[in-house]
C-alpha cells in the first residue's frame, strides 16, 4: 500500500467555518462525493454508521473518519484541515483540525487496514502534523504527506 494509491492531489482541502462533528462530517461526505462519484448523503450515512461502533479521533487533534461503501474498488483517501479545531469525542476529548478520511470497498479488508495503519502511523507524529499545520496550502500539505507516508510505507 502506497500512499499515491491512497490519497490524490485534489484529495486535499482546507474547511474554514465548521462548528461541530457532524457538520464536519457532513462536509468530509460532500467533499469525498466528488472524489469518490458516490451521493454525499450514502457516504455521511456510512460515515455516521461507523462512528457509532466508537469515536475515529484517535488524540492530538487528528481524527481518522472511515467507511465502506459500495461502488468503489480501491482504498481511497480525502484529507481535510480546518482552520478552526472542532470538538469531536476523541480519545483524548481534545478538538480535532486535522481529518483523514479512509473509504474503501465494501470487500476489501486487507487493504483497508493496511491503509488506515499507514496514515494513523504517518499522522501519530508530533512534528508532521505540526507542519501540516503550518502550512494550509493543498499542493504543501500534498507534498509533505506525500514525502512523509511514502517513507513511512518504506
Amino acid at each position: 500500500m502506497t500512499f499515491e494509491e491512497i490519497l490524490k492531489p485534489e484529495g486535499i482541502r482546507i474547511i474554514s467555518g465548521c462548528s461541530s462533528k457532524k457538520r464536519l462530517l457532513q462536509n468530509v461526505a460532500e467533499f469525498a462525493s466528488s472524489l469518490l462519484h458516490i451521493e454525499s448523503p450514502v457516504i455521511f450515512s456510512a460515515l455516521l454508521e461507523r462512528e457509532n461502533l466508537g469515536p475515529t479521533g484517535v488524540g492530538h487533534g487528528v481524527a481518522l473518519p472511515h467507511a465502506r461503501l459500495s461502488g468503489i474498488q480501491t482504498v481511497q483517501g480525502a484529507f481535510l484541515l480546518l482552520d478552526k479545531p472542532v470538538p469531536y469525542d476523541a480519545v483524548d476529548k481534545m478538538p480535532v483540525d486535522l481529518v483523514f478520511a479512509l473509504f474503501a470497498p465494501e470487500d476489501a479488508g486487507v487493504q483497508h487496514l493496511k491503509a488506515l495503519a499507514l496514515v494513523s502511523r504517518t499522522l501519530r507524529q508530533a512534528d508532521v502534523c505540526a507542519k501540516l499545520r503550518a502550512n494550509p496550502e493543498p499542493s504543501t500539505l500534498y507534498a509533505l504527506l506525500s514525502n512523509t507516508m511514502s517513507s513511512e510505507a518504506a
